[in-house]
């Protein structure tokens, strides 16, 4: 019998396991694993949808050109410093696939983005993360991990699952203090929703430096999760290397128009902004009065930190709230075994929410 020559990495690779979004038996589920958007997608992203639905046995434009335009449009971009990906997990493996290898070390903190280790190990190269203070990013430990086979380091900005961020002085520092031969990767998908003053996504980073990639995504406050659509902004040297080994038709001409849609809808992504702001400043307070402590989140969702209740664990919490048909995401493939990570849904999601969580640990007093 042959046997197959496999890759090095590919069997230390723990699968991706996604939000959870069914319960069995339960008919209707309030679904907050996955951090998709509350209000869903924007009228015009459906609309747009929908006009191209006559033509779907064409090919899509190759370059996404109108999607890119929009994008420029709302945010104010060089065009030609835009790539567009089936989502920003396409655009995370192709770099680890054109910059790090055997031998080479990818770097990320503690609690990052499950994709980027294992990207890391897709490609043959080793994932190291440094850890955290107060489940933020660190920079002076980022930077004493480094080593001379480091290649490329990934800063989620905000983090995922924690909701922390850095200020862009500390993402200057960490950038100024690299190698110049490391690329630095600002994974900014959640960057709508930050409102704080001394918040950047990135992008003027990466028209100042060679060796800074910003990666953005649809799936969060533009509600397009169901489409698979991202976009990152990068030096055009590295635009090219990216268009070397993409696929040639890796954005559907469906998720195009969408998100062609949904990014020129300023009105609407002001007011899902809006929702949000007010929905997680209430429910960070509602968590608080309960006694449970979160990370002051500035995304979508909130970390719930069970680690002092040892009578009321984060595994009890989660099997009580999905009895009642709410299914939230567990945060131990995190490397957080005693919390709970709990989108901002809609006004009557995260009332319910707290209502389940006020008879949970009354109960289990």
């Amino acid at each position: 019998m042959t046997l197959l020559s496999i890759q090095p990495g590919i069997m230390g690779i723990s699968p991706y396991v996604a939000g959870e979004s069914e319960i069995k038996g339960v008919k209707q589920v309030i679904k907050l694993s996955s951090n998709e958007g509350a209000l869903g997608p924007s009228p015009d992203a459906i609309k747009a949808y929908k006009n191209v639905s006559h033509s779907l046995h064409l090919y899509p434009d190759g370059n996404c050109t109108e999607l890119r335009k929009a994008i420029a449009k709302t945010f104010s971009l060089d065009i030609e410093r835009i790539i567009c990906s089936s989502g920003s997990d396409e655009i995370i493996s192709l770099l680890c696939q054109a910059f790090a290898g055997p031998g080479d070390e990818v770097l990320h903190t503690e609690h990052g983005f499950l994709m980027y280790p294992i990207s890391a190990k897709a490609c043959g190269a080793t994932p190291v993360s440094a850890f955290e203070v107060s489940l933020t990013a660190n920079v002076d430990s980022l930077l004493e991990s480094v080593t001379n086979k480091t290649r490329i380091l990934f800063i989620a900005n905000p983090n995922n699952p924690t909701g922390t961020y850095l200020p862009i002085s500390e993402l200057q520092r960490l950038r100024e203090r690299l190698r110049d031969d490391i690329l630095m990767v600002i994974d900014s998908a959640y960057a709508e929703y930050v409102s704080e003053h001394d918040y950047s996504a990135g992008a003027a980073m990466v028209e100042e430096r060679e060796n800074v990639v910003m990666t953005r995504t649809f799936s969060k406050i533009f509600g397009l999760g169901g489409i698979r659509l991202g976009w990152a902004y990068m030096p055009p040297k590295i635009i090219d290397i990216m268009h070397r080994i993409r696929n040639p038709f890796n954005v559907s001409a469906a998720a195009q128009a969408a998100g062609t849609g949904a990014v020129l809808d300023l009105a609407f992504t002001k007011k899902a902004q809006q929702h949000n702001l007010k929905w997680l400043s209430w429910t960070r307070e509602q968590v608080k009065e309960l006694g449970l402590s979160a990370p002051n989140s500035v995304g979508n969702f909130l970390l719930l930190c069970f680690d002092n209740m040892p009578r009321q664990t984060s595994e009890l919490a989660d099997l009580f709230l999905k009895n009642e048909g709410i299914i939230v995401r567990g945060m131990d493939n995190y490397g957080l075994p005693q919390s709970l990570r709990i989108t901002i849904g809609t006004e009557l999601e995260m009332r319910t929410v707290i209502e389940c969580l006020k008879r949970f640990l009354a109960q289990n007093m």
